[in-house]
């Protein structure tokens, strides 16, 4: 079974594919506000948020972004019987976005000076994702 930890690790956890639709409408041009007003719980559309924040020069709004993008992949990764720790494969498209999320709380949160935050943040996407980790920084 792929993802299965012969050493009694978690499982991998694979998010249901619920952003496809928000996927589709971001890869087409279509704003990520637009995108995230239609799809809440989008974490994509938040991370790009986030993105587009942090490059205009925005830290305080990148992060309130992908905070949000980080708390909705948490309630999502919850209701995928994840149990807070544990891989969440890049590999897995639906994963993307919580990952970026995640990637992008961290790096507002060094830009403000949360020192704490952004360690906590990168230790998660690399025990999470080490491809991500690799991807994304």
């Amino acid at each position: 079974m792929p993802g299965e930890d012969l050493l009694g690790g978690p499982p991998e956890t694979h998010l249901p594919d619920d952003e496809a639709t928000a996927r589709e409408a971001l890869e087409s041009g279509i704003d990520p506000a637009t995108v995230a007003a239609s799809h809440p719980s989008a974490t994509l559309a938040w991370a790009e948020l986030a993105d587009r924040a942090f490059v205009n020069g925005d830290a305080v709004t990148s992060y309130a972004f992908a905070r949000t993008g980080y708390h909705r992949g948490l309630d999502k990764l919850r209701r995928a019987g994840w149990k807070g720790h544990g891989p969440v494969p890049w590999e897995h498209v639906p994963n993307r976005g919580f990952l970026r999320a995640l990637y992008a709380l961290g790096r507002a949160a060094e830009s403000i000076g949360e020192t704490d935050e952004a360690t906590r943040c990168a230790e998660f996407l690399r025990d999470s994702s080490p491809t991500a980790a690799s991807e994304l920084t």
